[in-house]
């Protein structure tokens, strides 16, 4: 699963090969020993848990960056390389 930011000691990937499960485009977030699935669009938590401050910096990355993040979700269900997205500053 590639990782496409980091920030915060926040690693983002995306693995749109479990879509079938998932249904929508969506991250895989690790966070220290915490993993979280969040929805793309309405950066919904579908699976997981993080801290609230962890949560929140993820929202407002994805929020700035939705539109990189739907281009990544179409070049990785499509199994092509995904691109690096800039970290939260």
């Amino acid at each position: 699963m590639p990782a496409i930011s980091m920030f915060y000691g926040i690693i983002i990937y995306m693995y749109a090969a479990d879509d079938d499960r998932h249904h929508e485009p969506h991250i895989h977030v690790k966070y220290q020993d915490e993993k979280a699935i969040f929805t793309i669009k309405d950066r919904k938590l579908i699976k997981g848990n993080l801290p609230i401050r962890a949560t929140h910096l993820v929202r407002e990355w994805m929020e700035m960056h939705e539109e990189e993040l739907m281009l990544n979700w179409k070049l990785s269900i499509n199994k092509e390389g995904v691109y690096k997205v800039d970290p939260l500053k």
